[in-house]
């Protein structure tokens, strides 16, 4: 089962998995009280786009609020169209642990996954 976005955007709604739940709920618990996490897309990478992380303290209030468990996230609205239909996911295999975005939208992606083009 994963958690739809509280506020779902036109253009389609992000996921986050329940092993991305447990992580994020886990690393906002050590942030201390109110403590989100944000996933943002911009420039760059060597396929055009690439995902960013960030812990924040404050929502803006046309952000997309995702939330799941422990685990609150939030999207920009210009980072929303490029997520749209997309679950964030949490995988720790033999090259290390990350967070994964499966990206319905992407049409190519670097080979370690952290950037995609469109």
């Amino acid at each position: 089962m994963t958690a739809v976005a509280t506020d779902t955007a036109s253009s389609g709604s992000v996921t986050i998995s329940e092993r991305a739940a447990k992580r994020i709920g886990t690393i906002l618990k050590s942030e201390g009280d109110g403590a989100m996490l944000r996933i943002s897309v911009e420039g760059g990478g060597c396929s055009g786009f690439q995902y960013k992380f960030d812990v924040e303290r404050t929502k803006a209030d046309d952000d997309l609020v995702i939330s799941r468990d422990s685990a609150v996230v939030l999207v920009d609205p210009s980072s929303v169209p490029f997520l749209a239909g997309s679950e964030v996911d949490f995988v720790d295999d033999l090259i290390g642990a990350s967070f994964r975005v499966v990206n319905p939208n992407a049409t190519a992606s670097c080979g370690c996954g952290t950037s995609f083009s469109i």
